[in-house]
């Protein structure tokens, strides 16, 4: 955590706001990272997976690949498989803030709303309310509950 933010005030505060998940973001091209970004862009969960198991297999350390593993994972509705994966980013990153807002998420689809809003706090802690993710997990939590 004190890395982070040793680099963070190296690289620029905007910077640090890329490590948030974001699925659209650059890869080394011909990786399998960015074979898994052009997949999820085109909603083929199943490639992805396939893809990104392969990735965290092979770097098990990756923060991210594992979050994008639980958000594909979550998307083709294998939510526990999809929990697992984003509680190992957090494992590897307790700061990820992609993976607080996609588990969150996963909590909320799975009708586990308490859960997520304790990933709600947590996220709040990290960025503050004026985050994205923090925004956007709460958009996610008050849609549930007016159901």
């Amino acid at each position: 955590m004190i890395k982070n933010a040793i680099l963070c005030a190296l690289i620029g505060f905007q910077a640090c706001a890329l490590h948030a998940a974001d699925i659209s973001g650059p890869a080394e091209p011909g990786t399998e990272m960015a074979t898994a970004k052009s997949q999820i862009q085109k909603k083929d969960w199943s490639a992805a997976i396939s893809t990104l198991e392969k990735f965290v297999k092979a770097n098990p350390n990756d923060a991210d690949g594992f979050n994008l593993l639980g958000y594909s994972l979550r998307n083709a509705k294998r939510y526990p498989e999809a929990i697992f994966n984003y509680k190992e980013a957090l494992r590897i990153d307790p700061q990820h803030r992609g993976a607080h807002e996609y588990l969150g998420a996963a909590y909320v689809q799975n009708k586990e709303v308490a859960k997520a809003k304790e990933l709600l706090v947590s996220l709040e802690k990290i960025c503050g309310v004026q985050c994205e993710e923090y925004q956007d997990l709460k958009k996610a939590i008050t849609k549930a509950e007016k159901k």
